[in-house]
Formats: structure tokens, sequence, C-alpha cells
């Protein structure tokens, strides 16, 4: 496992890190609790020191399980969680699907999460305390942003930063919490298939040494090189959701990355990972982890070979051309 600083913070973090929401919530297929501990305990042993939660993860259940799996080596590892959300008014239980809930920046709202995040993570501190999803009303709250820097004097924070949500925007939100705030991360998504609107954050960030957290870097497993036409998911699975037509261009746009794998000693997988550290500003990289197999994998991926300058830039192009996947024609186009 190799390391980076987290922007201008005093943080080290692992290059792969681990986002606890796949363990700690049944979104990914998980149900089996001991199993998370005992994979996040693994992935301690292979050099991973970097695991980022968020409160609302099964309400709780993710932060609860990072304490029971490593409190014991707390003070060798990076926790970050997220705040924002109100699922101590509103639980899992009563939104069907994945709706979103209602968010609270308030001050007095933003010490209780603070409190119960500490309890539950059994922690006098967090090492990166995250907005979860603020909209510019957020970023532009004053008396949001001295109550974390309150929290940084009392010690029971080390540092701030702002994770945005999926990528349907969110450019000018991430631009603007890099300016105007003293953040020390910014988490975004991005990943070769889905470089927008990660890839215009990085010259910001590094104007302004805001360590890059990048989530989903194997869109949504696709860059694992394990699906194939017939895949399908279990319902609770949030990948049940995507068409059939996500699918079969996503496989479509894997053929064109071999050039990746064939005679350099990675796997497609570890060669996405590989593309997001390319990025200076970019500390570390969250891939969905919910197996042994792909924890080895993903935590190997450091030490395979750094993408060249000459696969970078046949990658850009790629990405510019749409990986030279052609939109379908209409039926009667095809007459």
């Amino acid at each position: 496992m190799k390391y980076r600083t987290l922007g201008k913070t005093d943080l080290t973090v692992s290059e792969v890190g681990f986002g606890v929401w796949t363990v700690g919530s049944s979104w990914w297929g998980i149900t089996d609790e001991d199993f998370g501990v005992d994979l996040l305990r693994k992935a301690y042993d292979l050099g991973i020191t970097f695991f980022d939660n968020a409160d609302s993860y099964g309400d709780g259940k993710a932060e609860r399980m990072l304490a029971r799996a490593l409190g014991d080596v707390r003070d060798k590892i990076v926790v970050a969680t997220k705040f924002g959300y109100d699922f101590y008014s509103q639980r899992d239980d009563d939104r069907p699907g994945h709706r979103e809930r209602p968010q609270d920046f308030s001050p007095k709202f933003v010490r209780r999460a603070l409190e119960e995040s500490l309890r539950r993570l059994e922690t006098d501190y967090i090492d990166l305390y995250q907005l979860h999803n603020p909209r510019m009303e957020t970023i532009q709250s004053e008396e949001l942003f001295e109550t974390l820097d309150e929290l940084k004097r009392e010690g029971k924070i080390r540092h701030y930063g702002v994770a945005l949500g999926p990528a349907i925007g969110w450019e000018e939100e991430g631009v603007a919490a890099m300016e105007q705030r003293s953040l020390g991360s910014l988490q975004t998504i991005y990943n070769l298939f889905e470089q927008d609107p990660g890839r215009s954050f990085f010259r910001t960030a590094r104007t302004e040494g805001v360590g890059v957290v990048v989530r989903v870097p194997h869109s949504s497993g696709m860059l694992e090189g394990r699906y194939t036409k017939d895949t399908t998911f279990s319902e609770d699975d949030h990948r049940s959701h995507r068409s059939a037509e996500w699918l079969d261009e996503g496989l479509r746009k894997l053929e064109t990355l071999r050039f990746l794998t064939d005679g350099t000693a990675r796997t497609i997988g570890q060669a996405a990972l590989q593309f997001v550290l390319a990025e200076p500003s970019a500390a570390s990289a969250l891939p969905n982890i919910y197996n042994l197999e792909q924890l080895q994998e993903f935590a190997a991926a450091t030490e395979t070979p750094r993408l060249t300058d000459a696969e970078l830039r046949r990658l850009a192009s790629l990405y510019e051309r749409n990986f030279d996947i052609e939109e379908a024609l209409p039926a009667e186009a095809q007459a």
C-alpha cells in the first residue's frame, strides 16, 4: 500500500480507502454484520488506513461496525464520516426505496449529530467531518462554518470537508466550497466512464490545497471486469435499478480498454484505480468492497504499474469519443 497527504491537512491516507457504506448498509447486498466487520479488519491488515463513513449509513450501523472492527487501532487509522441528514426523525423503514431524507445543517443539529457519531464510533474525535451532499445555500451558511471551526478548536474534529452527491451536477457547489471555505477535502464521483463533473474540480483543488477523495472509481462495478450480459442483481442491491442498456453500453465500452490490462500486470479493476490516482490532487480512491477477493485485488492496486502518459492520452481521447460507442439508431432508421 502507498500513502498520500490529504491536501494541505496533516492527515496521511492510504491511496486505496474503504467506503464503509458497502458493509454498513444493504445497498450492496451485504446483510451479515460479522462478515462486514471481518472485511474491515482484513482491510487494515492489508494496509488500508482510510475509512470513509456517514452517520446515515444503516442509520448509524456503519459507524458502530467500524468501532467494533478497528476500535483497538483507532490511533492508526483515519476516520472520516459525514453529517447533514436527519435520520433521527425519519428512519429507513419510513422511506420506501432510496429516497433522500430531509437535511439539517443548523448548528444545533450539527452538534447533536457529531456527539452521536462520536458515541457510535467510540472515539473522542473525528479526523475528517464531511458535509453530506450540501446544496449551495448550505455552503454559503456562515453560522455552519463558524460552528465547524468551533468544533475544530474544541478538538472534536480535526478537519472538515464536503462530500458531493451522484454525478448529476454539483460543479458549482464543489468549486464554491473549495474557493470559499477552508476545506480539508472534497469527495466526488470520478471514474473512467464518469469523469464529469469530477475532472472540473482538480485545478481548483490543486490551487486551494484541497485533497480530493474519489468514490465509485469502478462506475458501480462496471470497471471491475466481472459483469457479463447475463449479470443480474438481487432486489435489495441498488444496481438492480440499472437498465439493461446501462449494462450493455458499459460492456461495450469496457472492450475498448483492453490495452490497460494486456501485458501490463494489472487487472481492469486495478487500472481503474490507477486512473484515479494519476491525478495529483486525488489523495485516496474508495472502491466498493463487498468480498475478500475484491479487497485483496484493490488493496494491491497501488503496487501495479502507474498508467503511462501514452495510456492517459489514449484514455482522454476515448472519453471524448464516448469510447467509440454510437447511440442505437431508431428502429425506423434501421429499416
